[in-house]
């Protein structure tokens, strides 16, 4: 006979974090996880030894995922810094933008997950000053010029205004070669 087929970590991972994006952290429990995946809560054992486990492997997964795996997709891409940043700006999905949101208001209430989020932007900025810093000398408007970057790149996704006669991909567009790009 052969041995039962295990739900893989990564899905409970994965699994987790859509919780989170749809409810925030209490929305990450065991049992409607398990549910979600069609399977009994006692595979959740065979990853985590218990929630708080899995809420860290899921804000791994999520710092991994939106700092290393996308500054390495745009290196790899090539191109110069403006190309970069425009591709930066489409890779930047609602989805992903959620789940950040979450953890923004998770970190509010607890100070390990404030720290995280704080290295994460940190990193997120730094990757932007380096872009930036390739076409832009002056170290207060490399500076500006990631935060605006950085904020368009967070609240495009919340802003539902109309563009008429124009559309969003060319206003966004537009957005960045004001930035200099």
């Amino acid at each position: 006979m052969a041995p039962p087929t295990r739900t893989p970590r990564s899905k409970w991972i994965e699994h987790g974090l859509r919780a989170l994006a749809a409810g925030g952290p209490d929305a990450v429990r065991i049992e409607p996880l398990a549910q979600s995946l069609g399977v009994t809560r006692g595979g959740f054992y065979w990853h985590f030894a218990d929630r708080k486990a899995l809420l860290d492997a899921m804000l791994d997964t999520w710092e991994r995922a939106t700092t290393e795996e996308v500054t390495e997709r745009l290196e790899r891409e090539g191109g110069d810094a403006a190309a970069k940043l425009r591709r930066l700006l489409a890779l930047t999905s609602p989805g992903v933008v959620k789940t950040d949101l979450a953890i923004r208001d998770w970190a509010r209430h607890d100070p390990a997950v404030a720290e995280r989020l704080r290295r994460v932007d940190n990193r997120r900025m730094g990757y932007l000053r380096s872009l930036f810093g390739s076409f832009c000398s002056d170290a207060k408007d490399v500076e500006a010029r990631s935060l605006l970057a950085y904020s368009l790149l967070i609240g495009n996704h919340f802003i539902a205004a109309d563009h008429a006669p124009h559309d969003r991909a060319g206003i966004l567009d537009r957005a960045l070669r004001q930035l200099g790009t």
